[in-house]
C-alpha cells in the first residue's frame, strides 16, 4: 500500500477545511462586490454607476464614421444659420478718426466692413398682453359681432399657451422643479407662486390627455415594443411612498414613405404588478424587449408576445460582478462586439433595413453563439448565488 493510499482522518479534515476555505473566499468576494455596488449606487457619481456604451466602443477602437460626423457638423452649422439674424453695426468713434501719418480726419468707407459671427443669449421676455376684441353692430341694430379672442388652454386662463408649455417643458424635459421655476419668474420681475404653477401644470395635463390616451392605443399595434419600469417617489401624508412609472417604446409605421415615428407611452402605477403590461399590451402578438422581471410573464406566453432579452440589462449584471470576478470583463467584451454591429448600422444609416438584418446574421449571431458557449463553460466555476453566478444565470435565461 502506498504512502498516500491509507485512510487518514487528518487528511480528510484538511481537504474539507480547504474546500470550506475556497467557498468562504468566494462568498467574501461576493459580499465585497455587493458592498462596492451599494457604495457606487449611494455615493458614486451618476457617470460611475454604469460606463456608457459609447465609451466602451471607443476603448474597443470603434470610432464614429468620419463622413457621418462631418455631415452632422454641417447640419448643425446650417441649423444655426437658420436662426433669427440681426446685424449690429459698430462705428469708429470720432476721437479715433485721426490718421497717425498725416494727421487728417477725412476717412472713407473701405468695403462692407469686418464681419464677425457671434451667438448671443437674449433674456426671456414675459409680457402683459391686453387683447382688445373688436365689436361690430349691424346698422339694423339687430346683430352684434365680436372678434375671436386670444387662444387659451382652458376657460378663463390668465396665462397663455406658450407660457404654460414653457412651465411643463422646464419641469419634465429639463428637470426644473416648480418651486425653482417660481424663483426664476420672481427674478425676472413676475411674481409667481408654486401653487399657481402646480395648477397650470395640472391644466396642461388635462389638455393633453387625449394625446396620452392615443399613444396608449397605438402601443399595442406596434410589432416590437421595448418596455421597462422605474421607481418614482411620490408625496404621501407625512412621508413619501414608492410608485412605479412604466415605459413602452416603439416605432409606429406610417402610411407614407416617411420614416417610422418613434412613440413612448408612460403609465403610472402605485405597484409593480404585472397588471400594467396586461392593461397596455393585452393579448397582442409581436416582440417585447425587456429585462427578466416576472411582471412581463403574462404578456409573453405562447400565443402572445415573444420576449427578447435586453443586452443592456445583461451588461449591467456583469459590470456589477466585475470586482468579484475579473472574468466578467470577457462577458462585457462579447456584448461590445454586438454593439459594434449596431454602431456600424447607425453610422451607415441602415437601422431597421434588410442590410441591417444581414449584418446581424453575419456577425451578431456568431458572437451570441460564442457568448453562450463561454457562459456555459465558466458557469460551474462560480457560486450560483454569487454576483458572477447570478449574472451568468440571468444571461442564459
Amino acid at each position: 500500500m502506498g504512502h498516500d493510499d491509507h485512510a487518514c482522518e487528518w487528511k480528510d479534515e484538511a481537504e474539507r477545511l480547504a474546500a470550506e476555505l475556497a467557498s468562504t473566499r468566494e462568498e467574501m468576494a461576493s459580499l465585497a462586490a455587493t458592498l462596492e455596488k451599494l457604495q457606487r449606487h449611494v455615493f458614486g457619481k451618476r457617470s460611475e454607476k454604469m460606463p456608457p456604451v459609447g465609451e466602451a466602443l471607443r476603448k474597443a477602437g470603434v470610432e464614429s464614421d468620419p463622413a457621418a460626423a462631418l455631415e452632422k457638423r454641417r447640419e448643425n452649422v446650417e441649423k444655426k444659420r437658420q436662426l433669427a439674424t440681426r446685424e449690429i453695426h459698430h462705428k469708429v468713434p470720432e476721437e479715433q478718426k485721426t490718421c497717425p501719418k498725416c494727421g487728417g480726419h477725412d476717412f472713407a468707407a473701405l468695403g462692407s466692413g469686418k464681419l464677425t459671427e457671434l451667438y448671443e443669449m437674449l433674456p426671456s421676455i414675459i409680457e402683459r398682453q391686453l387683447h382688445v376684441q373688436e365689436k361690430l353692430r349691424c346698422k339694423c341694430g339687430e346683430t352684434i359681432l365680436t372678434a375671436p379672442g386670444a387662444a387659451r388652454v382652458y376657460d378663463k386662463a390668465r396665462y397663455g399657451p406658450n407660457f404654460m408649455a414653457n412651465v411643463v417643458v422646464a419641469k419634465v424635459a429639463d428637470a426644473i422643479p416648480l418651486h425653482r421655476q417660481a424663483k426664476q419668474f420672481n427674478r425676472a420681475g413676475v411674481p409667481m407662486s408654486r401653487s399657481t404653477l402646480v395648477d397650470l401644470f395640472h391644466q396642461c395635463a388635462n389638455a393633453v390627455e387625449p394625446l396620452y390616451l392615443r399613444l396608449l392605443e397605438l402601443v399595442p399595434k406596434i410589432e416590437i415594443v421595448q418596455a421597462d419600469e422605474t421607481t418614482m417617489r411620490v408625496l404621501a401624508k407625512g412621508k413619501t411612498r414608492t410608485s412605479w412609472l412604466w415605459t413602452f417604446l416603439g416605432n409606429v409605421e406610417r402610411e407614407t414613405d416617411a420614416d417610422d415615428k418613434p412613440i413612448i407611452g408612460y403609465v403610472y402605477s402605485k405597484t409593480r404588478s404585472g397588471e400594467t403590461p396586461v392593461k397596455v399590451l393585452g393579448d397582442t402578438i409581436g416582440l417585447l424587449v425587456s429585462d427578466k422581471y416576472s411582471g412581463y410573464n403574462r404578456v409573453t406566453v405562447p400565443g402572445k408576445r415573444v420576449r427578447a432579452g435586453c443586452l443592456a440589462h445583461v451588461r449591467r449584471k456583469f459590470f456589477d460582478a466585475l470586482s468579484a470576478a475579473p472574468d466578467a470583463k470577457k462577458a462585457m467584451d462579447f456584448i461590445v462586439e454586438v454593439y459594434k454591429v449596431e454602431r456600424a448600422a447607425l453610422d451607415n444609416d441602415l437601422l431597421g433595413t434588410p442590410q441591417h438584418f444581414e449584418m446581424r446574421q453575419a456577425r451578431s449571431v456568431q458572437v451570441m453563439d460564442e457568448f453562450k458557449a463561454w457562459l456555459e463553460a465558466v458557469q460551474p466555476q462560480h457560486l450560483p448565488k454569487g454576483p458572477m453566478g447570478e449574472a451568468i444565470s440571468y444571461a442564459l435565461g
